[in-house]
């Protein structure tokens, strides 16, 4: 049996993957892999998604620069969760332009960026559709 076939795949053969920071513990983002998605992350040591909207793989920072160096990959208790242990590259994980993806924080009945921007997005991707 492969390692691959221990991840419990969602009907559309996707498993939520978290990228969190391997120094800090800071979650950077959340995004989904398919089978081909996580077997190349874990062959060239940087993240690969799915991405749902482009219907294909992404390797984080093909377009930003922002890569993601995997550290350690590991799978949840019910093997539908791939966390990823990564040093990111540049310093961005979200396409706008923060650090995290989670720079929303609620606050009373509305949600307020508490995370500064650190580059603006249209420097960063150049007209290319975001994720």
């Amino acid at each position: 049996m492969s390692w691959l076939d221990a991840v419990a795949w969602n009907a559309d053969g996707l498993v939520a993957a978290i990228a969190q920071d391997a120094d800090s513990g800071e979650v950077l983002m959340m995004a989904w892999m398919d089978r081909t998605a996580l077997a190349r992350t874990a062959e060239l040591g940087e993240a690969v998604y799915w991405s749902r909207s482009r219907g294909r793989l992404w390797h984080k920072g093909e377009t930003s620069g922002h890569v993601q160096r995997v550290r350690e990959l590991r799978l949840d208790c019910d093997g539908d969760v791939v966390l990823l242990r990564v040093e990111p590259v540049g310093g961005i994980a979200c396409h706008t332009g923060r650090r995290t993806c989670f720079y929303r924080r609620l606050a009373g009945d509305a949600w307020q960026a508490v995370e500064p921007v650190l580059r603006d997005p249209d420097t960063i991707y150049e007209g290319e559709r975001r994720e």
